[in-house]
């Protein structure tokens, strides 16, 4: 047992259960409980949804609607550039992007985000109002991943570019 403990990672520790009197994990800042022992990949799991305006040099220039792409990158950057604004407002005075966000309520930065994703977004993901569920180290592109990364949870990017457009990010887990 002893081996096991020293293997865990960050914020898990071994605590035994007093119905069962068997050993189980226990994360202290999430407050997960799991019998079998966590794995360090599982920590790094992440939840993001995404709105994607594809373009004509992307690595698959074709929308999920099955119509062409017809917009260059720039179109694409700006696309999804005025889609967060859309969702976060246009600050005043000397407020900042980030701060605009900040005081925004995340149920409805979220339905704003979900409503776009559906309308807008080149991305199949758009049935699922962008939500691209749980993903690991390595599934993503890495720009996209280093993006999703770099977010609070609730935090909208600026726009990302990857091999298959240009994306805005909402981090969700």
């Amino acid at each position: 047992m002893e081996q096991q403990r020293s293997a865990l990672p960050p914020n898990w520790e071994v605590r035994t259960s007093k119905s069962r009197g068997m050993d189980y994990y226990f994360n202290r800042v999430t407050g997960e409980s799991v019998w079998e022992p966590p794995s360090a990949e599982k920590e790094v799991e992440m939840r993001a949804s995404h709105i994607l305006a594809k373009h004509i040099q992307s690595r698959n220039p074709m929308s999920w609607k099955k119509v062409p792409i017809e917009r260059t990158p720039e179109e694409a950057e700006a696309k999804v550039s005025d889609i967060r604004q859309q969702i976060i407002g246009k600050p005043v005075g000397d407020e900042t992007e980030e701060e605009l966000e900040a005081r925004m309520p995340a149920k409805e930065k979220l339905a704003r985000f979900a409503k776009l994703a559906a309308e807008e977004s080149d991305c199949s993901s758009a049935r699922h109002n962008g939500d691209l569920g749980f993903f690991g180290r390595g599934k993503m592109q890495k720009a996209f991943e280093q993006a999703v990364l770099s977010l609070k949870v609730g935090q909208i990017s600026g726009p990302v570019k990857s091999d298959s457009g240009y994306h805005i990010i909402l981090r969700t887990k």
